[in-house]
C-alpha cells in the first residue's frame, strides 16, 4: 500500500513540478517575487490563489482508509514563506475550510487535516524571514516541509477518531506524504531561488550597461542638451540599451529620435505624442504599456510601449528622454529603473554644463573687469601728454600716440580667453611708454624674461601689476623710480614678479589681499581671484614702508594650458 501511494505521489508530484517550473517563468509570477505586494487587497487576491492551488491539491489526492493523501500542504507553505504571516493564514483557511467541510470523502480526518492546514500556512509565514536569511534555501525549505508533515500526523493523531484507525492512516501516509510533499517545498523553492537569481544576473547587466552608456554619455551632457548632443547620446543608448529606440525632446519638439519609427518621429518636429506632453507638464515618469497610451498620431507606427523621463535643470522640466519597446507590455521594472538612472545622470550633467557656462561667463566677467579699470583719466592725461609734445617733440608724439592705439587695442579685445606671453610684454611695455612720457625720469622699468615668448597664458595677467606698482608705488617718488618685471620658467611652473622702489603697501592692506577680501581701485584683487578661481593659487606680496613692493606669482604650465 505504501509503496502503490507513493508511486502515486511521485507521479503527481511530477506533474507539479513542470507546473511549478512553467509558472517561475511567467511575468506575473516574477513581478510578485521581485516586488512584495504592499496593499491587503493585493495580499488577499495572491493568499487567495495560492489557497484555491490547496483545494486543487486536496480534491487531486489519494484516498486512503478514512483519509486523503495529497500535496496540499505544498503551496499552502510557500503562501507563508513567500508572503508572510497574513498570506500563509488566508492560505490556510480557504485550503483548511474547504478540507473541513466541503470535501467528499476522508471524513476521518477531515477536521485534524483542516487545523494542519491552517497551522501550516501560519508557520510557513513565520519562518518568512528566517528562511531569506539562508543561502541554500532548498535544504531548509524541505526541512521545514517535513516539520509541518509531521505536526500534521501529531494532529490527526490527537484529533482523529477512532484512534485505531488514525494510526493506521498515519502508518500508512506518514512516510510517503512527509518526504515527497518536503521535495516539492524544496523544488518549489529550488525553482524561485533561480528566479530571483536570474534577476539579479539580470540586474548586474543592467548595471553594467547602465555604466558603459554613462561613462559614453557623461562627457556629452557637459556641453548641454541640444540636437547635437541629444542625438550622440541617443546613438550611445541605443547601441547599449537594448531597447527599439530612443528619443530625446525639449519642453516643444523632438530633439533626437534614433531607431524604429524614426520615419516619421522627426528630428526637430513638434512633440506630438500625448505621454510625452504628460510628463513634461507633471514633471513625473510614466510608462506607456500599450500603443494607444503613447497617443502616436501615426496609425502603423511599430512602438508598442515606452518609459518617458523627465530631464530637469534647477527643478524645471527641460525636456525628456524616452526609451521605446515595439512589443506591448514590454517594459520591465529593469528598463524602467535605467531609464529613471538615465534621467538623473542626465539631469545631473546638465546641471554641471551651466555650471561651466557660468565658469566660462565668471573668466569673461573678470576680464572685463580689469579692462574696465583703465580710468578716463588715464586717456585724458595720455591724449594731453600727446597734444604737449606735438608742439614740442613732434615725433615723440607719434611714438606716444602709438603706444596708445596698441594699448587700448589689446585691452578691449574681449573675444581671447588667453594670449601670447610676447602679446602680453608688448602690452605692458605700450602701457609703461605712454606713463613713461608723462612722468619722464620719475619711471624707468628693467625687464627680465627667461621664458619662451609663445607660451599662452591668461590675459591682462601682467598689466594691472604694473600698472598698480606705477600708481599706487613709485608715482610718488620725485626721481628714481624703478620698477622691474621679472619672468622665468622652472620646469612647468611660469613665474613671474614685479617688483618696485615706491612708497610701499600698508600692512593692512596686504593682510586683506591674503585674506581675498574686495579692495576698491586695486587690480591685485582682481588678479588674486583669478589665480584662485583657476590656478588654486594666490598673489605673495612683500611689502616695506617707504622701502617698495614685490608682487608675484607662479602658474602651472600644464593646468593653464588645459583650463583656461
Amino acid at each position: 500500500m505504501i509503496a502503490e501511494l507513493s508511486a502515486a505521489l511521485l507521479n503527481k508530484l511530477g506533474y507539479l513540478i513542470l507546473f511549478g517550473f512553467s509558472i517561475t517563468k511567467t511575468k506575473f509570477f516574477k513581478n510578485y517575487l521581485m516586488g512584495t505586494p504592499t496593499s491587503k487587497s493585493i495580499k488577499m487576491i495572491i493568499a487567495t490563489l495560492w489557497g484555491l492551488f490547496g483545494v486543487v491539491m486536496t480534491l487531486w489526492g489519494t484516498p486512503v482508509f478514512g483519509g486523503i493523501a495529497n500535496s496540499r500542504t505544498i503551496p499552502i507553505v510557500l503562501a507563508g514563506l513567500l508572503g508572510g504571516p497574513f498570506m500563509g493564514f488566508v492560505a490556510g483557511f480557504i485550503a483548511g475550510f474547504h478540507r473541513m467541510f466541503l470535501t467528499v470523502g476522508g471524513e476521518l480526518t477531515a477536521i485534524s487535516c483542516g487545523i494542519s492546514t491552517l497551522v501550516a500556512g501560519v508557520a510557513g509565514g513565520l519562518l518568512k524571514d528566517w528562511i531569506r536569511t539562508k543561502e541554500n534555501k532548498a535544504y531548509y525549505g524541505f526541512l521545514i516541509g517535513v516539520g509541518v508533515e509531521v505536526i500534521q500526523m501529531l494532529i490527526i493523531l490527537m484529533v482523529a477518531r477512532p484512534f485505531n484507525e488514525a494510526l493506521l492512516i498515519v502508518k500508512t501516509i506518514f512516510l510517503p506524504m512527509t518526504f515527497l510533499n518536503a521535495a516539492g517545498v524544496a523544488i518549489f523553492l529550488l525553482f524561485i531561488d533561480q528566479v530571483i537569481k536570474e534577476s539579479d544576473n539580470a540586474g548586474a547587466v543592467k548595471a553594467q550597461m547602465a555604466l558603459k552608456i554613462a561613462n559614453k554619455t557623461v562627457p556629452i551632457f557637459r556641453l548641454g542638451l541640444n540636437n547635437e548632443t541629444a542625438e550622440k547620446a541617443a546613438k550611445t543608448i541605443y547601441k547599449y540599451a537594448q531597447v527599439d529606440a530612443v528619443s530625446f525632446t525639449s519642453t516643444n519638439e523632438c530633439l533626437a529620435f534614433i531607431g524604429s519609427g524614426s520615419d516619421h518621429h522627426l528630428s526637430g518636429s513638434t512633440i506630438h505624442t500625448s505621454y510625452t506632453k504628460n510628463s513634461i507638464q507633471k514633471g513625473v515618469l510614466l510608462v506607456a504599456k500599450k500603443k494607444e497610451e503613447i497617443g502616436c498620431s501615426t496609425a502603423d507606427c511599430p512602438l508598442g510601449s515606452v518609459v518617458v523621463v523627465p530631464l530637469f535643470l534647477e527643478g524645471v522640466v527641460i525636456g525628456t528622454l524616452k526609451l521605446y519597446k515595439a512589443r506591448e507590455n514590454a517594459m520591465t521594472s529593469s528598463d524602467i529603473e535605467l531609464a529613471k538612472g538615465l534621467g538623473e545622470l542626465f539631469s545631473t550633467q546638465l546641471a554641471l554644463s551651466k555650471i561651466d557656462e557660468q565658469a566660462v561667463l565668471l573668466k569673461s566677467a573678470e576680464i572685463k573687469t580689469l579692462r574696465a579699470q583703465i580710468q578716463p583719466h588715464f586717456l585724458f592725461n595720455a591724449l594731453n601728454t600727446v597734444m604737449a609734445l606735438i608742439r614740442i617733440d613732434p615725433q615723440k608724439a607719434r611714438e606716444v600716440l602709438t603706444d596708445l592705439s596698441y594699448f587700448l587695442r589689446s585691452s578691449f579685445k574681449l573675444s581671447a580667453e588667453k594670449v601670447t606671453l610676447e602679446d602680453e610684454l608688448e602690452t605692458v611695455k605700450a602701457y609703461v611708454n605712454v606713463e613713461k612720457a608723462r612722468f619722464e625720469e620719475r619711471i624707468s622699468i628693467e625687464y627680465d624674461i627667461n621664458a619662451p615668448l609663445s607660451l599662452m597664458i591668461p590675459p591682462l595677467m601682467i598689466q594691472p601689476l604694473v600698472e598698480n606698482a606705477i600708481k599706487h608705488g613709485i608715482i610718488n617718488r620725485q626721481s628714481g623710480g624703478l620698477l622691474k618685471l621679472s619672468i622665468y620658467l622652472n620646469k612647468d611652473e611660469l613665474t613671474i614678479s614685479v617688483e618696485d622702489n615706491g612708497k610701499g603697501i600698508p600692512k593692512d592692506i596686504v593682510e586683506s589681499l591674503k585674506r581675498n577680501q574686495e579692495l576698491s581701485g586695486i587690480g591685485l584683487s582682481n588678479i588674486n581671484r583669478r589665480l584662485m578661481n583657476h590656478f588654486d593659487r594666490k598673489l605673495q606680496i612683500r611689502s616695506m614702508l617707504n622701502s617698495g613692493t614685490k608682487v608675484s606669482f607662479s602658474i602651472p604650465m600644464e593646468k593653464e594650458l588645459s583650463n583656461v
